[in-house]
C-alpha cells in the first residue's frame, strides 16, 4: 500500500512540527513549510530520521506561494491526502489597538491560507477516493480570550468553514474537522504569558504557575498530546468522524458542548 502523502503548512516549530512528527511515525510522506528557509531546513534535518520529508519556504499569506507548494509536493511525492493546515497566531491586541493591517495580515494567514489550502488539493483527494482534512486553532473557537481579538475573530470562522464543508465533502469520503488548543506548552504560549505578566505586575515564573493552576489537569499540555488527536483524526479509525471541533486543554475551557 502506496504511504498517504501529508501536507503541514507552519509545520516547522510549534504544534505543526510536532504533528509532522507524529504523521511520518504513521509512516506519512510529509511535507512542510514556513515562511522561514532556515527553519525549514533545519526542520526537514531534525524530522528525517522518522521518515520521508521535504520542506519547502512559503508564505501561506500569499496565494501563488501556496499553490506552488502544493505542485511542488505532488511533484516530489505524490498526490496530497492529508492536508493539516496549520499558521502562526496573529497580531496580539484587543480591537483598538488594531490597524487595517493588522486584520488584513489575520484574514490571509489565518482564514484565507485554510480556504485556499483545501481548495488546492481537494482535486488530489477526489482522485484518491478518500481524503483528510484538519484545521488547527486555539481555545477562542469556544471562548474569547483576552487580548486577542483578532483569534477570537478569525479561529471561529475556520470553525463555520470546517462545518459547512464536512456536510459537503461527506459522500466523497473526505473528513474535514478542527483541533485547538488551549494552554499547550508552545514558544508562542510562552511570549502571551510573558506579555500577561508584565501587564499584571508579576514575573514570569509566578504567573505560570498561576495559570497552570487554574487548568483542571494542573498543567500546560505538550505538542506531542496536540498532535496525537490529529493524528487519529487523519487515521483510517477515524473515517467516521467528521465535522468535529476538538479541544485539547486539560479541561479548561468547560462549554456545552
Amino acid at each position: 500500500m502506496t504511504a498517504p502523502v501529508s501536507l503541514v503548512l507552519a509545520g516547522t516549530r510549534g504544534l505543526g512540527f510536532a504533528i509532522a512528527g507524529e504523521l511520518l511515525k504513521r509512516g506519512h510522506r510529509v511535507a512542510i513549510a514556513s515562511r522561514s528557509e532556515d527553519n525549514v531546513r533545519d526542520a526537514v534535518e531534525q524530522l528525517g530520521s522518522y521518515g520521508e520529508v521535504i520542506g519547502h519556504a512559503t508564505d501561506v499569506r500569499d496565494e501563488s506561494e501556496l499553490a506552488g507548494l502544493v505542485e511542488r509536493t505532488r511533484s516530489e511525492l505524490g498526490p496530497v491526502t492529508t492536508l493539516v493546515a496549520n499558521a502562526g497566531g496573529p497580531t496580539v491586541g484587543g480591537f483598538e489597538s488594531l490597524d487595517e493591517d493588522d486584520w488584513n495580515s489575520a484574514y490571509q494567514l489565518n482564514l484565507l491560507s485554510v480556504v485556499r489550502s483545501i481548495r488546492l488539493v481537494l482535486p488530489d483527494m477526489r482522485a484518491a477516493g478518500s481524503g483528510r482534512i484538519v484545521a488547527t486553532g486555539s481555545s477562542s473557537v469556544r471562548r474569547p480570550l483576552d487580548g486577542l481579538t483578532l483569534s477570537n475573530v478569525f479561529r471561529p470562522a475556520v470553525n463555520g468553514l470546517v462545518k459547512d464543508l464536512a456536510v459537503q465533502l461527506a459522500p466523497e469520503r473526505i473528513t474535514v474537522n478542527m483541533v485547538s488548543a488551549g494552554r499547550i506548552d508552545t514558544d508562542r504560549v510562552r511570549r502571551l504569558d510573558q506579555v500577561r505578566a508584565e501587564r499584571a505586575g508579576l514575573d514570569a515564573e509566578a504567573f505560570r504557575a498561576n495559570a497552570q493552576s487554574a487548568v483542571p489537569a494542573g498543567r500546560y499540555g505538550t505538542p506531542d498530546e496536540f498532535a496525537a488527536m490529529v493524528g487519529f483524526l487523519v487515521s483510517p479509525e477515524a473515517a467516521y468522524v467528521t465535522g468535529q471541533s476538538v479541544l485539547i486543554d486539560g479541561g479548561l475551557v468547560p462549554t456545552l458542548p
